[in-house]
């Protein structure tokens, strides 16, 4: 399989370093260039002093790229009409020689195919509001019950139907644990009224139970929902509105399918003036900081 490691992943690998895995559709169907290259940039660099190295993760011209030297991350960024890429179509993009972005379902396969086992993001994908008529799912959910990786988050992202992502989450067996709170974090609001499945207070303890899972046999990777800090969060009350209005728009002009999530951030980051892209670039950080963490911790585990 064509699969290749930046310089600095491959010597993190060779001296047993906490790696920490990256996406990439954030970069392409994010946000513009060249602020989404800056995003990117920092988030590596925040990995980086929390003392681990950030593994960027992309398929370009059909070959998997574990970690993006400066160079590729520039070429990324500025690219056009770039695959969004999860479970379905990886392999066939890879095959065809294609270039494309890496979901969070596909960010799994690739950290776990590298030994990666620790993967920072935004929010994961869900069960979109009107799934019972659409069956309208993620394949973020099925990917968390089956790819052994802790995946970092601010929870769900809030546009989807919150309870039914929590439901199916549950059924497949995934742990989803929040990180000092007992309420859900809501993405771009710290808490919703909806109770944390499970709780744990610091990077170790998250670790000991990504390695406990491994050693029980059991599949599947973790949720862990670090909530965005109380300074950058749009609080849920201003965002219910937003997030409604955003969602009849959709109705109104017939979105559907992969269209839906990028289509509803870009019309509430309209409606917000901004406060959303705001907020979404300072949980990410806060996400790779903590991610950065339990990697660490982890590498201080026996197998």
């Amino acid at each position: 399989m064509p699969l290749t490691y930046s310089a600095e992943v491959a010597k993190a690998r060779t001296s047993g370093a906490a790696i920490v895995a990256l996406e990439s559709t954030i970069i392409t169907h994010g946000m513009p260039y060249p602020q989404n290259l800056e995003v990117a940039r920092q988030v590596e660099d925040d990995i980086r002093a929390a003392g681990a190295v950030p593994a960027t993760i992309a398929v370009m011209d059909g070959t998997l790229h574990i970690g993006l030297d400066p160079e590729q991350l520039t070429a990324l960024a500025q690219s056009k009409g770039v695959a969004k890429l999860s479970r379905a179509d990886m392999a066939v993009c890879i095959a065809t020689g294609g270039t494309g972005a890496t979901t969070v379902a596909a960010t799994m396969i690739a950290a776990d195919l590298a030994g990666i086992a620790v993967f920072a993001t935004g929010g994961i994908g869900g069960v979109h509001k009107g799934a019972e008529d659409s069956f309208d799912v993620s394949a973020d959910l099925m990917e968390l019950a089956q790819t052994p990786v802790t995946v970092v988050a601010a929870g769900a992202k809030a546009i989807l139907d919150v309870p039914k992502t929590l439901e199916v989450l549950e059924t497949q067996g995934v742990p989803v644990i929040a990180v000092g709170q007992d309420s859900f974090p809501a993405f771009w609001s710290a808490t919703s009224p909806l109770p944390a499945p499970l709780r744990m207070d610091d990077a170790a303890q998250i670790a000991r139970a990504h390695r406990m899972r491994g050693a029980m046999g059991l599949p599947g990777g973790q949720l862990i929902a670090n909530p965005i800090p109380p300074a950058d969060e749009i609080p849920a009350a201003v965002l219910a509105p937003v997030i409604a209005q955003a969602q009849a728009d959709a109705d109104a002009h017939g979105i559907a399918g992969k269209g839906v999530t990028p289509y509803l951030l870009q019309r509430i980051f309209e409606l917000t003036e901004g406060r959303s892209l705001t907020a979404n670039i300072a949980l990410v950080r806060n996400n790779a900081r903590l991610a950065a963490d339990i990697a660490r911790e982890l590498t201080a585990l026996p197998v």
